[in-house]
């Protein structure tokens, strides 16, 4: 209180100005008084929030609900990080990050902390079986879409979680079907995010893998909250913060059991461990590949949804680049090639990324000729269907080209890249 009170005065006297604010009136904002419209900009920056997101005919609702954008694992939190996620996206809030120590934190309690399902059965207006199964099949129908068509399915999924949200909060159903709506919000949110993710939106996507772990937490469902900390770790990798994705991989495998779910977390560890570039990493990397084959072989065909697609294609690309990072060139060329050749026609966004993956391999073997077909292959299926984190790995290579700009392919490449 006394340090809200103070930083109230600091925002003022940085106008040149004076507040009357004391702890009585924060008492009454406290109990729904509205403060007025300059107050309310005193209090973002007292917080440490830009003025810009201050909108006062809507107060309270501008202010977010945590400082660091993670609401802490609990009986009740499924619902806040529901609508922190959802408030992101409307609001655009990027500015609010969500820092590694904080995930990671988020990670270890999930890891120490777990309980059987956390549903209970709450008051409000009664949820009927049909509706939970018409949203279930909806949501299950728009994520199985072909790739070119998903790129036009954001904004309904946003819907469907806006309405299981609603649900959560409001109304009331037993348990089993409480559970139902929990793991139902736990795989929209997934989904919402790599959605975001794609689109390099990434304060929203990693709100919504929170949001789904929150609701994973409370359904009881280990292998969900595992994928999600995997998630979380991915994002943190793409961003080079390749300590943070380690410790929460470190903490989701502690829980995870289905092999599938293993085998994506040990690939997943095994890459951004090697990214590190630490050659005294070399047996960790390798461990985890070996761990990874391991579980691939003993997954059946019980695997959960998020983590259904895993392959030897995945395998054999994963591997292959964790390989490149430690400079096994030859190898991890060899396994990425192979693991293209094994991807099926219907996981088109997953090719693209394989043949980014293709040309920087070639790259790395100093062949031009072969990476500019690589890369255009990429891009062009990219911008086809909607994957601009697929064009952004390109992207990031075009540097790499500039010194064979007369090698076969190489400024048609560049001339595509630049329309």
């Amino acid at each position: 209180m006394d340090e809200l009170v103070a930083g109230i005065h600091d925002a003022a006297a940085r106008r040149g100005l004076r507040s009357g604010t004391d702890e009585a009136r924060v008492r009454k904002w406290q109990r729904g008084v509205k403060p007025s419209d300059e107050s309310q900009v005193y209090i973002a920056e007292a917080l440490g929030w830009p003025a810009d997101i201050v909108r006062p005919d809507d107060w309270p609702n501008w202010l977010p609900l945590t400082a660091d954008g993670v609401v802490p694992l609990g009986p009740d939190s499924s619902v806040p990080a529901l609508r922190e996620a959802l408030r992101t996206a409307m609001e655009h809030r990027d500015f609010l990050t969500i820092t590694g120590t904080a995930v990671s934190a988020l990670a270890a309690a999930w890891a120490s902390g777990y309980h059987d399902a956390l549903v209970q059965a709450h008051d409000g207006k009664p949820i009927s079986e049909d509706l939970v199964v018409f949203l279930e099949n909806s949501a299950q129908h728009l994520a199985g879409l072909s790739t070119e068509e998903r790129q036009y399915t954001p904004a309904l999924l946003n819907a469907h979680l806006v309405t299981v949200t609603e649900l959560l909060e409001n109304g009331r159903c037993t348990p089993a079907l409480g559970l139902r709506l929990h793991t139902l919000a736990a795989s929209l949110s997934q989904t919402v995010a790599w959605h975001a993710f794609d689109l390099r939106r990434h304060t929203q996507a990693s709100r919504n893998w929170v949001a789904g772990l929150h609701n994973a937490y409370a359904a009881g469902d280990h292998d969900m909250g595992a994928g999600l900390l995997g998630d979380l770790a991915y994002q943190a990798a793409w961003r080079r913060d390749h300590t943070t994705a380690a410790n929460i991989l470190n903490h989701a495998l502690t829980r995870a059991q289905n092999p599938a779910a293993r085998c994506l977390l040990q690939l997943r560890l095994a890459r951004t461990l090697a990214a590190r570039g630490d050659q005294s990493e070399r047996r960790a990397v390798l461990r985890a590949l070996t761990a990874a084959e391991q579980h691939l072989n003993d997954a059946g065909t019980d695997r959960p949804t998020w983590c259904a697609w895993v392959s030897e294609a995945d395998f054999a690309v994963d591997s292959g680049q964790a390989l490149l990072d430690l400079g096994d060139v030859g190898r991890a060329h060899q396994l990425i090639s192979e693991g293209e050749r094994l991807l099926p026609p219907a996981r088109d966004k997953t090719k693209g990324v394989f043949l980014a993956y293709r040309a920087a391999s070639y790259l790395d073997l100093k062949e031009p000729e072969p990476a500019a077909a690589a890369a255009t292959q990429s891009l062009l299926l990219a911008r086809r269907i909607g994957a601009p984190r697929c064009v952004r790995l390109v992207d990031d290579l075009l540097p790499r080209f500039q010194p064979y700009a007369r090698a076969q392919g190489v400024a048609e490449l560049l001339q595509i890249a630049a329309a």
